[in-house]
């Protein structure tokens, strides 16, 4: 089954190239979104194994406020995120958040190499926690 990767960003010419980098180097499934989902059921359909989202879109910070509905929903709250963004002073407001939720910061502009072992340290996070959760559940049923 392939993994599958949801990018949200607003430039056009970012989302083709993590399409290049993420099918061609990787070999992931990759869903490409030009601006923020505001609907959970949405991210829900796409069933991402990993989120790549930027902060601000135009003059909007809504990457930040989609980032605060995936993790207070339990059906999206452990889908790994990667902020990749040039938004410094942003990040800088919410390192504290975005530390204690997991998310994982990347600055544009990013090292090709870099994001690629982001990408695959944190599906193999995920991977790893999935299965321990599973376990878990079976114990208790």
């Amino acid at each position: 089954m392939a993994v599958r990767i949801l990018v949200v960003n607003d430039t056009q010419e970012i989302l083709e190239l993590f399409r290049l980098l993420l099918e061609g180097e990787g070999g992931y499934e990759v869903v490409l979104s030009g601006f923020p989902i505001q609907q959970i059921d949405e991210i829900e359909q796409i069933k991402p194994d990993l989120i790549i989202l930027d902060l601000v879109f135009g003059s909007e910070k809504s990457g930040m406020q989609m980032l605060q509905m995936l993790k207070m929903k339990r059906s999206t709250s452990t889908i790994p995120v990667i902020i990749c963004t040039a938004a410094l002073g942003l990040v800088r407001e919410q390192e504290g958040y975005l530390n204690s939720q997991g998310v994982h910061l990347i600055y544009k502009p990013f090292d090709i190499d870099h994001l690629m072992t982001n990408v695959k340290r944190m599906l193999e996070t995920h991977e790893h926690v999935s299965s321990l959760i599973e376990e878990e559940h079976k114990k208790k049923h």
